[in-house]
C-alpha cells in the first residue's frame, strides 16, 4: 500500500507558501539517502528470507552504532520472510509505548521489464530508482535515520518508542498479525505506509492526507451446482443462468450509506477545496447527510463512492465443463470493500438476502490476510502533531483525514485495539508515483522534509 487515495487529490488545490522548516545538515541528508539506497538493494520479496533478515540486520547495525542496546532489537525469521522490533527506552517505562510501523517487504519486480535493475539502487536526475524506493522503504528509511539522529543527540522520549517492521505486508500479513499481538498494549501506531503529501506538477503542495481508517477487504465465492446433463435436453434449472441472476441482483444493489467521524471530517475538509459538481455535492452532504441527491452525485463518482458505503462487485466468474453439456457448476468471486466497523459476516448475510435464492451458496474466502477492524479516532493530540509537522514545511496546508480502500499493517493493529495513523513524511507528485509498478522512484528532494516530519511527530507524541 502506498500514499493516499486519488480522491484526496481534488481536495485542496491552493497556492501556499514555500516550505519554512529548517533543513537537516548535509551529513544527515547524505546518511538518510545512504540508508534508503542500501534498503533498496535488498530483494525483500516474499520467499527470500535471507534478504529480509539481511535487511533487518543492516538496520540493527545502524541503530546499535548510534547507541541502541543490541538486546532491545529482535529479528525473527518467519515463513519465508522476517520481522523485527527495536525498542528506544523512554523515561517512564510504565507508559504505553508508541509504535513506528512499516514493512520491509516489496512487490516482486522483473529485471527484463524495468529500465534499470529494480534491486540495484540508482540515484539519477534527482530520484532514487528501485523497487521499494517509495513503498515502503522511503519512510522506513527516514524513520530509521531519525531514530539514529535522536539517539546520537542524547534525546530520551517520555515513553518507549518501538520500531516495528513487518515482512509480508504485501501478501498474507502473517508477520503483521504477530507484531500486532505482541504490541497490542501500545498507545498508538504511527504507520510509515499510509497518508502522505501530494505536490502538483509544479512542485507546489496540494494536500496532506492522514490515514485513520481502511476498509476491510473481503472476497466471497458464489457457487451454484446442478446435476447437469446433455445440452440437447435442457431443463428448468441451469447453474450458469442461476448464477447470472444472482450477479445481476448484486450489481443493482447499493449498500446503505454509512458515516463515521473520519468520513465526516474528510468531506468537511474536502468540500471547500473541490471544484465542480462533486464539490457542490460535498457541501450539500456536509450540511445534510440525508440529502439523497448529494449522495447520488457523490456515489456516481468512483473517487468518492468508497467513502460513503460498503461496495461489492463481481470480479471473476467460471462455469461449465464442456460446450455440449449442461453446466454442473458455476462460480463467481464477489470482492467487497467493507466500511470500517462492519463485520464481514454481516455483509455475507446481506448479500445472501439480496440474492434471495437458496440454490446460490455464498462463502467468505479465507487466507487473504484481511481482518475486520474499526477506524481510529481522530485524536486531538495526533491531529495537532501532524498539523504542526506538515505546516512547518508548508504553512497553512490542508490536512485531510482519509479512509483508505486498500489495506495496510494498521488494519491488524486497529483490530487489537491500537489506534493507528498513516503519517508518512513523503511528499511527491502523482506523476512520480510508480509504487507497485515499473521503474519505481522516490524524489531525493523529499528527504529533508521527511526527516523533519518524523522528528517533529516523535517529539510531540512520545511524551
Amino acid at each position: 500500500m502506498r500514499l493516499m487515495s486519488t480522491a484526496a487529490v481534488a481536495a485542496a488545490l491552493a497556492c501556499l507558501a514555500a516550505p519554512a522548516a529548517a533543513k537537516p545538515t548535509p551529513a544527515e541528508h547524505a546518511e538518510a539517502l545512504e540508508i534508503l539506497t542500501q534498503a533498496v538493494a535488498f530483494r525483500t520479496v516474499i520467499g527470500h528470507p535471507d534478504q529480509a533478515v539481511a535487511y533487518a540486520e543492516a538496520i540493527k547495525a545502524r541503530l546499535v552504532k548510534a547507541g541502541f542496546n543490541p538486546a532491545d532489537i529482535k529479528i525473527t525469521p518467519s515463513d519465508g520472510t522476517a520481522y523485527m522490533t527495536a525498542r528506544y527506552p523512554g523515561r517512564d517505562r510504565t507508559k504505553k509505548p508508541i509504535v513506528i510501523l512499516g514493512h520491509m517487504d516489496v512487490v516482486e519486480a522483473k529485471r527484463e521489464d524495468w529500465t534499470r535493475d529494480p534491486f540495484t539502487p540508482v540515484v539519477e536526475n534527482g530520484y532514487v530508482y528501485g523497487r521499494g524506493s517509495v513503498d515502503n522503504k522511503f519512510d522506513v528509511s527516514m524513520a530509521v535515520a531519525t531514530l539514529v539522529k535522536l539517539k546520537r543527540a542524547g534525546w530520551t522520549p517520555g515513553r518507549d518508542v518501538i520500531l516495528a517492521l513487518s515482512g509480508d505486508e504485501e501478501t498474507a500479513m502473517a508477520t503483521t498479525q504477530k507484531l500486532a499481538a505482541e504490541l497490542k498494549g501500545a498507545e498508538m501506531a504511527l504507520n510509515a505506509d499510509g497518508g502522505g503529501g501530494l505536490l502538483d506538477e509544479k512542485g507546489q503542495p496540494v494536500v496532506y492526507g492522514l490515514q485513520a481508517g481502511e476498509k476491510t477487504y473481503a472476497d466471497f465465492t458464489l457457487t451454484v451446482t446442478d446435476p447437469g446433463g446433455h445440452s440437447s435436453r435442457p431443463g428448468k434449472t441451469n447453474a450458469i443462468n442461476t448464477l447470472a441472476k444472482a450477479l445481476e441482483k448484486i450489481g443493482a444493489y447499493s449498500f446503505p450509506v454509512m458515516r463515521s467521524e473520519l468520513t465526516d471530517a474528510y468531506f468537511r475538509a474536502s468540500a471547500p477545496k473541490t471544484d465542480g459538481a462533486a464539490g457542490e455535492a460535498m457541501k450539500r452532504y456536509v450540511a445534510n447527510p440525508e440529502d439523497k441527491d448529494a449522495v447520488a452525485e457523490l456515489a456516481a463518482d468512483p473517487e468518492y463512492v468508497g467513502q460513503l458505503r460498503t461496495t461489492c462487485v463481481a470480479t471473476q466468474v467460471a462455469g461449465g465443463h464442456a460446450p455440449n453439456a449442461l453446466p454442473q457448476r458455476a462460480t463467481a468471486n464477489i470482492n467487497c470493500r467493507i466500511f470500517p466497523g462492519t463485520p464481514s459476516e454481516s455483509v455475507r448475510q446481506e448479500l445472501a438476502g439480496v440474492i434471495a435464492d437458496p440454490a446460490v451458496k455464498i462463502e467468505r474466502v479465507t487466507g487473504d490476510g484481511a481482518i475486520d477492524s474499526p477506524a481510529s479516532p481522530l485524536r486531538p493530540d495526533v491531529m495537532a502533531a501532524v498539523k504542526k509537522a506538515v505546516n512547518a514545511r508548508y504553512p497553512g496546508l490542508t490536512i485531510v483525514p482519509s479512509m483508505s480502500a486498500g489495506a495496510t499493517d494498521s488494519m491488524h493493529f486497529r483490530a487489537q485495539g491500537v489506534p493507528s495513523y498513516g503519517v508518512a513524511g513523503l511528499f511527491m507528485k502523482s506523476s512520480d508515483d510508480f509504487a507497485h509498478g515499473l521503474n519505481e522512484r522516490a524524489p531525493v528532494a523529499a528527504i529533508d522534509g521527511a526527516l523533519d516530519h518524523w522528528e517533529s511527530l516523535l517529539k510531540d507524541l512520545a511524551k
